[in-house]
């Protein structure tokens, strides 16, 4: 069976504690919903284990859709929430594929981890799939390579732009410019023509989408690399 590890964040808040932020539930959600249709065994983990908390603003309309609350209804699914796994309990050998969820609380704890690095390098390195969906490319900035270069060098991919974080009115809330961060470190970056639309981009065996409305988009094009091969680099 297909396994895929699902990355979530721990942190709650903003630099000021009373705005509160969170995992954007829809991004994960609407991608179990693939990768479960598709056959899949998803696991969750988060930088430090245990809870992870929901960004507030994902949870009113249109954001909180039939998925996301048929998720919080099910004491099941919101158990998994509450337990997810370290990375220290996880053996990246045991999976085919990694795919970093969103909201602005992964600004803070995916960049900086080692453990997830390491398992997303292995992953990456034996030809699974790094994916990742809106703010989730955070948790690519920082990892490298065995060579030392790093993974998202050179490669056309993409996230939630510096464009939208404006149109959001949380640029000044965010602790940095995520989009100019990525292209700093030799990323490829691209973005829809219209922010807040779906957008995804495929280059070898990183699969990336540009905000929350692309997460479907991406979980499928997760699915079609796996069942299929993942695309040669792109020119």
């Amino acid at each position: 069976m297909t396994k895929l590890l699902h990355v979530v964040t721990n942190v709650g808040h903003y630099d000021d504690p009373s705005h509160a932020t969170g995992l954007w539930l829809s991004e994960l959600t609407h991608a179990w919903q693939v990768f479960d249709e598709a056959g899949f065994e998803q696991t969750l983990v988060s930088p430090g284990g245990g809870p992870s908390p929901l960004e507030p603003r994902a949870l009113k309309f249109p954001n909180y859709d039939k998925t996301a609350k048929a998720w919080r209804a099910d004491p099941a699914k919101m158990e998994l929430l509450a337990t997810t796994k370290s990375p220290e309990e996880i053996d990246s050998a045991d999976f085919d594929a990694i795919y970093f969820t969103g909201g602005h609380a992964v600004m803070y704890d995916f960049p900086d981890s080692a453990a997830l690095q390491r398992i997303t390098r292995d992953i990456y390195e034996r030809g699974g799939i790094v994916s990742s969906v809106c703010h989730g490319y955070c948790g690519l900035l920082n990892t490298r390579l065995s060579d030392g270069s790093h993974l998202i060098a050179g490669k056309h991919m993409t996230g939630f732009a510096w464009q939208e974080e404006v149109l959001a009115r949380v640029d000044k809330l965010v602790p940095y410019n995520a989009q100019e961060r990525a292209e700093q470190r030799g990323a490829l970056y691209e973005k829809s023509k219209l922010p807040f639309v779906s957008y995804t981009v495929v280059d070898g065996n990183l699969v990336t989408g540009q905000n929350p409305g692309s997460a479907k988009a991406t979980a499928r094009k997760v699915v079609e690399a796996l069942v299929g091969g993942a695309s040669q680099p792109r020119p």
